[in-house]
């Protein structure tokens, strides 16, 4: 079984210290960490303290919002932030319309790329496209669809430009499993949550712990896994109720879940 990675997007409002001395106590030895709660805490000290504690960072989230004024920069800062931290992928958020037609979104979106391209090889970082669930494309990513996503990888080595592979955005696309086994050296970062119904007002948050919704997971763990794939494996829900419970239970509720999808 591929070891286990708890996003810290999962225990929302855990602090980042007791996050990383939680999954310590657990077991745990990888995170997905944000780049809100690193900066808050400290870039520096966010390094030493995953290093000290003998954790290894899987992702940072998030880059993107190509459609911002400051993408540039803000980009650039986010991949030196991903290779303080050791975190070989950076996820990409890739951004909604901003006001412009889909079109020129996602333009945007691959001269953002080219762009960003020569600094995530001189840090050594993989920019991670996430492609994300279509009633997102309008104001979080017009990166749409899997096939999508690797369009925009495909002029680059995938060591510099690959996917984030979100089971819960992807799980629904008939075209999933053959773009997975054809493409397995683009996943960068893989990470597993439920679709559950019904979806809240706000869905961004209507995701659930692996097992508890609609996904089929076997499946696609069995895709990914058989091209080779070789990082730990992330789950990174967004659920109020969750965020609203101790970070502890969430953690151990979590690894529950991912040993139960997982087979174990």
């Amino acid at each position: 079984m591929r070891p286990f990675s708890f996003n810290q997007a999962t225990a929302k409002y855990w602090p980042l210290v007791d996050a990383v001395k939680g999954c310590a106590a657990a077991g745990v030895r990888y995170v997905g960490l944000w780049r809100e709660p690193v900066r808050e805490y400290g870039l520096d000290r966010s390094s030493a303290l995953v290093r000290d504690a003998g954790l290894t960072v899987t992702s940072l989230c998030r880059g993107g919002f190509f459609g911002a004024d400051d993408w540039f920069d803000d980009n650039r800062r986010a991949l030196d932030e991903c290779a303080a931290l050791g975190a070989p992928a950076l996820v990409l958020v890739c951004g909604g319309l901003s006001g412009r037609p889909l079109a020129e979104a996602r333009s945007r979106v691959a001269a953002g790329l080219e762009a960003l391209v020569p600094h995530a090889l001189e840090v050594g970082v993989t920019l991670a496209v996430e492609p994300m669930h279509p009633m997102f494309a309008a104001d979080r990513s017009v990166v749409a669809s899997l096939a999508g996503a690797l369009e925009l990888c495909a002029p680059y080595p995938a060591a510099v430009v690959g996917i984030t592979l979100d089971t819960y955005h992807v799980w629904w696309d008939e075209q999933v499993l053959p773009l997975i086994e054809a493409n397995g050296d683009r996943i960068a970062c893989f990470q597993l949550a439920d679709w559950v119904v019904p979806l809240p007002a706000d869905v961004l948050v209507g995701r659930g712990l692996p097992g508890t919704g609609h996904v089929d997971f076997a499946p696609l763990v069995e895709a990914v896994l058989a091209t080779g794939y070789d990082r730990p494996i992330e789950v990174e829900v967004f659920d109020e109720a969750l965020w609203n419970r101790p970070g502890a239970d969430v953690l151990r509720d979590t690894i529950a879940a991912y040993e139960s999808v997982m087979g174990t």
